[in-house]
């Protein structure tokens, strides 16, 4: 339950006679009615307000939930001025020292006051309504908004706020409460009008039903309300603080994961295992193999990994080395978009935005064998790691489960023998937000393929791969499940 959430139950507890217990010694809501009846007519025979045509009695299916035997239901308009006319005064009659109050001078939801301003501060154009210190100013544009409030003294606002008060001793701050309860909020909004500005009309708060305690319950149910908001004002900021926690947690467990993989901590080393050493004079072999075979092109040695290289300490059976000499990549391309017969063949093409993060099982869009060989790039392996390397999703990773081509805002990497694709998967994962940092440009970032492959990895013997990819993959399940 969030802050908004309590609030609203609070105030629903509230009006339904439930925040506080019942005094019998307090009297009924029906002795407070015969005053407030009293003194309407005394105002209307003195010319203060107008008689107005009496207001439906209230059926029993208006009644919307329970309330104590000491109170009454009512109707809002025979209890409040807020079907009289309003005093309006034009813009030649308002003096320059007038509070001007205009809607966005009002906090939403908590009807607060951000700032007061007087009428030579602004631009007047038309009447304004007069309102006095302790009326109820009712916003009834946009009413979600909730921007209700007891005026804290005389000022002229905009004819969207309705300034009205309440007859007799009705405490006017238990009415604003009960303007701003759940109730009153879904029947305002269920009948405004007007799509881009919405309005409830005045007829609809004029009949609203209003739940009357004996007046002094109301006066103890606004204490207590005004006792318990500042526990929600702390309550909210411990929410907020414990969703960012929530939000965060798992993504940082998720780091700490992978870089205790990469770091040699996350499983115990075996000396029967072998070195990452002889690995590499195993990866060496193969690549001189290959390009003897004519099966890939030999590339300008990379540079050694110097000292200043290495930001932590790996385990001895463990060997830095730059992620392009553990594998095969290359770049993709696009096939002209002028050329229709170059799409829609057999052959797999995706884009960064395809990259999941995960396995690629789908791929939407597919080149014939003319765009493939236009383009100038291979078709990768099942198995092979892909990088965004610019544009929004640059950092996404993926891992092809079916043949594919890429575009070339994505690099693949075919890895050699010796070399689990999934630990390079997951060190790419640990490694994105430093690897995206080395790239350049402003509204669309880009890391170039030769930044990649200059990035300095922790190489452990594959068996240890292995492990480590099975133990981060098991500890993963767990974070997702938080």
């Amino acid at each position: 339950m969030n802050a908004q959430q309590l609030k609203n139950s609070i105030l629903q507890l509230a009006i339904q006679g439930k925040l506080v217990e019942q005094r019998p010694e307090e009297g009924t809501a029906e002795e407070l009615l015969r005053e407030i009846r009293a003194e309407k007519a005394r105002l209307i025979k003195e010319g203060k307000i107008k008689k107005t045509k009496p207001l439906p009695e209230i059926s029993e299916d208006e009644i919307p939930f329970e309330v104590p035997e000491s109170w009454k239901w009512v109707r809002l308009g025979a209890v409040s001025s807020y079907s009289q006319a309003k005093k309006k005064i034009s813009p030649s009659e308002i003096r320059p020292d007038m509070w001007s109050l205009d809607m966005e001078d009002i906090e939403k939801e908590s009807g607060k006051v951000l700032r007061i301003e007087k009428a030579k501060n602004r631009e007047i154009i038309g009447d304004k309504l007069i309102f006095n210190k302790g009326d109820i100013l009712y916003s009834k544009l946009r009413p979600y908004l909730k921007k209700i409030l007891i005026a804290p003294d005389d000022g002229i606002c905009s004819s969207e706020l309705v300034p009205f008060f309440c007859y007799g001793r009705l405490n006017a701050q238990y009415v604003m409460w009960y303007l701003r309860s759940p109730y009153v909020t879904q029947i305002v909004n269920s009948v405004s009008y007007g799509v881009k500005m919405p309005r409830v009309g005045k007829d609809t708060i004029i009949m609203l039903s209003v739940p009357i305690p004996p007046l002094a319950e109301q006066h103890r149910i606004v204490s207590k309300i005004e006792e318990l908001l500042p526990h929600i004002d702390q309550y909210d900021k411990a929410y907020t603080k414990l969703n960012e926690w929530n939000e965060k947690f798992p993504e940082a467990i998720k780091k700490s994961i992978l870089q205790y993989a990469m770091e040699g901590k996350l499983v115990e080393q075996r000396p029967e295992e072998g070195t990452a050493e002889e690995l590499l004079r195993e990866i060496r072999a193969e690549k001189e193999r290959l390009i003897k075979e004519g099966k890939i092109k030999k590339t300008k040695p990379l540079p050694e990994i110097s000292e200043d290289e290495i930001p932590f300490e790996v385990p001895k059976s463990w060997m830095w080395v730059r992620v392009g000499n553990i594998g095969n990549w290359s770049a993709g391309a696009t096939p002209s978009r002028q050329h229709p017969e170059y799409y829609g063949g057999d052959i797999p093409w995706l884009k960064t935005g395809d990259l999941t993060d995960g396995n690629i099982v789908h791929i939407p869009e597919n080149i014939t064998h003319e765009g493939l060989r236009h383009s100038s790039v291979r078709l990768n392996p099942v198995g092979s790691v892909l990088m965004a390397m610019y544009g929004a999703t640059i950092g996404k990773l993926g891992i092809l489960s079916i043949p594919a081509t890429t575009n070339q805002a994505c690099c693949a990497c075919i890895p050699y023998h010796g070399v689990y694709n999934k630990f390079l998967f997951y060190f790419l994962m640990g490694e994105r937000k430093k690897i995206v940092k080395l790239g350049a440009g402003g509204a669309q970032p880009n890391i170039s393929k030769d930044k990649i492959l200059k990035y300095a990895m922790p190489l452990p013997p594959l068996a240890e791969q292995k492990r480590i990819v099975t133990r981060i993959e098991e500890l993963l399940s767990h974070c997702n499940a938080l």
